[in-house]
């Protein structure tokens, strides 16, 4: 297989190649073939391998200079296996109602609900339930979730579309709430998709994203070995980045705040020796669910 197509990317933020490098693998994704990334695009392992982290010298965005084209990327989430983290439906049930709690206050009443990259459902569960939406636009790729996210939403008018790139079925100007939950850092060209939504807000309307914080403690503490520094984020966000760049596709006022997250005890447990390089060590520890603000965090941006 050949190496990662992309060389010398743009900054997503701003469009300068004027970047210095910050943080790196060993061995750097960049120098490797595609065939020899392919086990570490499945998720998190003692050994890191993800490509060399740049910081923008005009803007301050953390990305990727070199990266996968689309076509291999395409490639690369066709195959991938099933999430294997052995968190609760319950766990991730519980924090995707805490965001939808946070979201609810700004909501206006009477327009559509959009989604990009739902998953099961879990947001748009609490949104079927306790939103007053007229139609819920769901767009998600992994075609084998659609049953299940279609009886997420139960009665409700629903449209679901494999391709998260064409929002054009969507009426301009009639959405109330949109979501973006872990999306916005996997998006090869991430502006285009915020101007397309932005397009879809009636006035008043508010778009909520969940993303990792690269400026956070967690980050700061681990280094190289944060599990997010990973082959599937092309760009890591701060409050300042995220801030500009929502700004830049048209949105008006943006809140950024630290978003929680419910995890069962022994699953953190698990993760922590894994970023220690102590996976095989077990533990008895409780499945007690506990809320943490560690390294995401949630931004409401509004079409003032």
């Amino acid at each position: 297989m050949s190496s990662p197509a992309l060389r010398d990317r743009a900054c997503p933020l701003c469009g300068s190649h004027d970047a210095r490098e910050e943080i790196a693998s060993e061995p750097r994704a960049e120098a490797c073939s595609l065939r020899d990334l392919h086990p570490y695009w499945y998720g998190i392992d003692q050994e890191r391998r993800f490509f060399t982290y740049h910081r923008c010298a005009q803007c301050e965005q953390l990305y990727n200079r070199d990266f996968f084209d689309q076509r291999q990327l395409t490639d690369l989430y066709s195959a991938m296996l099933p999430n294997m983290a052995v968190v609760p439906e319950s766990a991730i049930a519980a924090t995707q109602r805490g965001y939808y709690d946070d979201a609810a206050p700004s909501v206006v009443a009477g327009g559509a609900y959009l989604e990009i990259g739902p998953d099961v459902g879990h947001l748009a569960r609490e949104a079927a339930r306790r939103g007053r939406f007229r139609h819920f636009w769901l767009f998600e790729p992994n075609r084998a979730v659609h049953p299940e996210l279609r009886r997420a939403v139960g009665a409700m008018p629903t449209t679901i579309q494999s391709d998260m790139t064409d929002l054009s079925a969507v009426p301009d100007a009639s959405v109330s709430l949109a979501a973006m939950v872990h999306v916005l850092d996997h998006l090869l060209d991430p502006a285009p998709m915020l101007r397309a939504v932005r397009a879809k807000l009636r006035q008043g309307g508010v778009l909520i994203i969940v993303t990792h914080n690269e400026r956070s403690a967690m980050r700061r503490l681990l280094g190289r070995r944060w599990p997010v520094f990973c082959l599937q984020h092309p760009q890591l966000y701060n409050p300042r980045t995220i801030g500009r760049q929502l700004r830049q596709a048209g949105f008006g006022t943006v809140r950024v705040k630290r978003s929680r997250n419910v995890f069962p005890v022994d699953f953190l447990g698990r993760q922590a020796l894994q970023a220690a390089g102590l996976r095989e060590l077990h533990l008895p520890l409780p499945r007690w669910p506990v809320g943490l603000r560690l390294g995401n965090m949630l931004t409401l941006a509004s079409a003032d």
